[in-house]
């Protein structure tokens, strides 16, 4: 069984691969993105897992993955922040 989310985030990294491609970035680029986005997606999934048990969770998409991807535990407390200071839901 699949995790939920699994589809729009493969669909999400297809398209983003495909539009660094259609820019001609070099392969390196695309391959760290992609490499970033599925750590920050595995981050996620770590993260709800224990963070359901205080009641912290974030959803699992393609925006979540690329922040928590990119930015790392600095990007999920700004995602956290964003959610349940500011009431801003992605």
């Amino acid at each position: 069984m699949l995790l939920p989310g699994f589809f729009s985030f493969a669909i999400g990294i297809i398209i983003l691969a495909f539009i660094v491609w259609l820019f001609g970035k070099s392969i390196k680029i695309l391959f760290k993105f992609v490499i970033n986005s599925i750590i920050g997606y595995i981050f996620l999934l770590i993260f709800n897992f224990f963070g359901s048990i205080f009641g912290l969770t974030l959803h699992l998409d393609i925006i979540n993955a690329f922040i928590a991807g990119v930015f790392g535990i600095p990007g999920i407390i700004v995602l956290l922040i964003l959610k349940y200071v500011f009431k801003i839901h992605f």
